[in-house]
Order: structure tokens, then sequence, then C-alpha cells
């Protein structure tokens, strides 16, 4: 039973007590593990049947308060989004279609960011709103898997924000700009979460709470999600499956604190920057212009 992080410039730590555990060779291995880090090579390690035991007897510790924690996954191989996967929200959007309509999408993953760092905000006139959920972390290639046997493909479970713009583009557009995806601030390996689906997740912003729910109100829940999932595209090891937002989504602003606890798994917490905002009719190619 583990919670994995990245720290102080892509090292991986065991998270124990309060002391991170550097295992960085251990687990991924003397090589420089790329973009994708550490933590992502020794999950693609481990479903090669890789991985190695680890001997904690030997490894530096570092304590966690002084450690500078960074995205686990800072370039997951697809980010996958699920919209409109609560019954709340869909009634707060008014929307009159759900996942089970909608299907899901992709996000960039060169949106993500990691414990600590600011969401920047793109436009002044436009609405850019919080939504909390639950990461899934997928361990096994899965193609076609069903409900039944989908958690034996799960590595872990992590906390992602999924940042969004209110605007009129497609959701992987309003929902990919640079820092749009804040994820960490470890994962916790899926023997510690029998059930994914029973997690109290809450969201604050500016030190109230908008968001508040348990993850048995998804409309699919992990186990379908990821059977959907992968009927419609493999995935792969270190994708990351961002399960849906509660009620509460809500404007962000500049010096906000963003706050996501989920039962379990963690705390995240980033900042929100406005200063280089611009207004929407002045980004490229717009026709208002």
């Amino acid at each position: 039973m583990m919670r994995l992080a990245l720290f102080n410039k892509g090292r991986l730590g065991l998270v124990d007590g309060y002391e991170l555990v550097d295992v960085t060779e251990q687990l991924a291995g003397s090589g420089t593990p790329g973009a994708a880090g550490a933590l992502h090579q020794h999950i693609e390690t481990a479903a090669r049947g890789g991985a190695a035991e680890i001997d904690l007897a030997h490894c530096a510790r570092v304590p966690l308060a002084e450690a500078v924690l960074e995205a686990p996954l800072p370039r997951p191989g697809k980010i996958i989004g699920a919209p409109v996967n609560y019954l709340d929200h869909k009634a707060e959007m008014e929307y009159t279609t759900s996942v089970a309509d909608l299907g899901v999408f992709l996000k960039a993953n060169s949106s993500v960011i990691g414990p600590g760092q600011d969401i920047l905000l793109p436009y002044t006139d436009k609405r850019t709103d919080q939504e909390g959920e639950l990461g899934v972390v997928i361990g096994r290639t899965a193609t076609h898997v069903s409900a039944d046997d989908a958690l034996d493909h799960v590595f872990g479970y992590t906390c992602v924000l999924d940042i969004t713009v209110r605007s009129g583009e497609d959701r992987s557009t309003r929902k990919s700009f640079d820092t749009f995806t804040p994820i960490g601030p470890w994962v916790v390996t899926a023997d510690e979460i029998p059930d994914p689906d029973t997690l109290d997740l809450r969201c604050d912003v500016g030190g109230a709470t908008r968001q508040r729910t348990n993850t048995a109100d998804l409309i699919f829940g992990v186990r379908e999600l990821i059977a959907y999932t992968s009927s419609v595209m493999t995935l792969h090891p270190g994708d990351v499956i961002a399960t849906g937002t509660p009620a509460g989504v809500g404007p962000l602003s500049h010096g906000d604190r963003v706050v996501l606890e989920i039962e379990q798994v963690g705390r995240l917490e980033v900042g929100v920057d406005g200063s280089r905002a611009t207004p929407y009719e002045q980004r490229p190619g717009s026709r208002d212009r």
C-alpha cells in the first residue's frame, strides 16, 4: 500500500508518515525518466511485471513539509474527462444530456500542473470555473474490459481539478489551456481503496466550500466509466480518467486558493493567477477583432 509522489525536480517518493522516502532508483531505475516522469515509468514497468521490491532501509528520507511536491504524472499519455457525470451538476447547468449521451472527451496533457502551482486565467471577461474530481490512474492496458474486471486495470487514484472556461468552444478546447489540469498531491495505489465509489469529496475556493459529494452519486461509477471508455479507446498505463464533477462549480478570481480533498486520497491545493488574462475578443483568430 503506497502513496507515491514526485518531488524536488522529479524524484520519486513514497509517503511514509511525515516523510518522503526517496525510491527513485528502486522503482524507476537509474535511467532518465523523461517528460512523463519517474512515476509514469514505474507504472509502465509494473504493468510488464517488472516492479522491484522496495528496501526502505537504504533510501534517503526528506521531511514532507520541506519537499517541493510536483504533479505525480506531469505528462500522462491521455487525460480523459467524463462530462456531466453527477445528476446535481446536470441540474445546476441545465443540461439535457449526461455522460451516458455525451461519452467522454480528451484534455491536452500539456495542461497538467502540480500542488502549489497557479491556474492561469486566460480571459478577463469569460468565466473560468473549478471542477473538483476523483482521478483514476490506469495501471494495465485496457481494451473492451467489463465493469466487473475494470478495477483490475487501475494503478491508483489522485485528485484532479478540471478547470473550464465557459465559452462556446468544444470541451477539449475550453478545458485544455495550460495549467487547467492540476493533479496531485500524489497517487494512492489501488490496494488502499477497495471501492472508489464510496469516497467523500469536497472542493473549497477562497476558504468557502463550493462542492461536496460522495462518488457513490456518480452516474457512471468508476467501474462503468472504465468499461465504457475502454470500449472506445485503448487505455494505457499512466493514462488518467477524471471522473466528473458535482454541483457547485463557480468562477475563479485572481488570488483565489482552490483546495480539493478526497477521502483516503489526499488534499490538492493550488492558486489562481489572473494577471496575464486578456479580453476574449483578443484571442487569435477572433472574428470580432
